[in-house]
């Protein structure tokens, strides 16, 4: 197999990687990785800190297991580096090659096309303290958690920036979706009738502001297990007898944890009033997730150790 070189510049970037991984006590490097670099090499160069490839790229996979490191697979979508990093994150903590309070050094590309260019340093404590490879594993049996985190990660976005300034609660109804419509009536008419199938996919980043706009309204977004909204505006119909809450949890709740009972789907509920989003499952809550001001804490660096380090743009969870 054919390997890019590691250029001067990527050279750099690994030492600084080395130098701060040490000085922040970071569990890994992940490498998101346009190109199959030899990665025994780089591993070398980082010493005794951890080395993670995350790519979309099967060839980049491949050179990963023949050079022995580990390796998560990203999908290959049009989104930004910091949603692939997102993704490479969850693949990470799934796989247990990470933990949800470790910190960890990124490296990719953010300003050329394949050459990395950009490290950041990047707390996971920040925003993934409940979120666990277990809880992720257990859910998946039911969705596949390439849709389960688009659809979490869109609650999470509802929950933490409202609409307009103002805060929106929301529930999402997840697999089994026939099901979840038999069990459901609508409230208003449905505003994702009569439109295409490839036009109501949820990887569409229309689709999702659609929803963010529409989660305004009453009701539940119904979606099927490989990702598709197959309703909006829902009244959820199943009984709740026999359901254990915590205090406080209103109507939103309650509905969800029924309708993940007796569907055996997965119901999202964003909190109108915090913005926290709990998954429920099997009418239980498996996970919560709170929500913060900074989605994920980044602290960016050019390659040159000296440099004082900037804050980038938080990404998305």
């Amino acid at each position: 197999m054919v390997r890019a070189p590691l250029t001067p510049h990527l050279s750099n970037l690994i030492d600084a990687a080395r130098s701060l991984g040490r000085d922040q006590k970071a569990a890994a490097v992940v490498v998101l990785a346009e190109l199959a670099y030899d990665f025994r090499a780089i591993q070398i160069q980082l010493e005794d800190i951890k080395l993670i490839i995350a790519s979309d790229k099967p060839a980049v996979i491949d050179a990963a297991k023949q050079d022995d490191i580990d390796h998560v697979p990203v999908l290959e979508e049009p989104e930004t580096r910091q949603y692939q990093l997102v993704q490479a994150l969850l693949e990470a903590i799934a796989d247990e090659l990470l933990k949800t309070g470790d910190t960890i050094i990124a490296l990719y590309a953010a300003y050329e096309r394949d050459e990395v260019d950009t490290l950041s340093v990047i707390d996971l404590a920040e925003h993934l303290t409940r979120l666990t490879s277990r809880d992720l594993q257990r859910l998946e049996t039911t969705v596949p958690l390439e849709t389960l985190r688009q659809v979490v990660n869109l609650a999470v976005e509802i929950g933490k920036e409202g609409r307009e300034g103002s805060p929106v609660g929301t529930l999402f109804v997840v697999g089994n979706h026939r099901k979840a419509l038999q069990q459901s009536h609508e409230q208003i008419l449905d505003p994702c009738r009569g439109y295409p199938r490839r036009e109501r996919s949820i990887r569409l980043a229309r689709v999702r502001e659609s929803i963010k706009e529409l989660a305004q309204i009453d009701g539940a977004f119904i979606i099927s297990a490989d990702g598709y909204v197959e309703a909006a505006g829902r009244i959820l119909d199943a009984p709740a007898e026999g359901l254990t809450l915590s205090k406080g949890l209103g109507a939103r709740h309650w509905a969800a944890a029924a309708i993940s009972r007796t569907t055996k789907a997965i119901a999202i509920a964003v909190s109108e009033s915090t913005g926290t989003v709990r998954i429920f499952q099997d009418g239980s809550v498996v996970l919560r997730i709170e929500p913060i001001a900074r989605a994920m804490k980044w602290s960016q660096h050019d390659g040159d150790a000296s440099a004082a380090p900037v804050t980038e743009k938080p990404a998305n969870i």
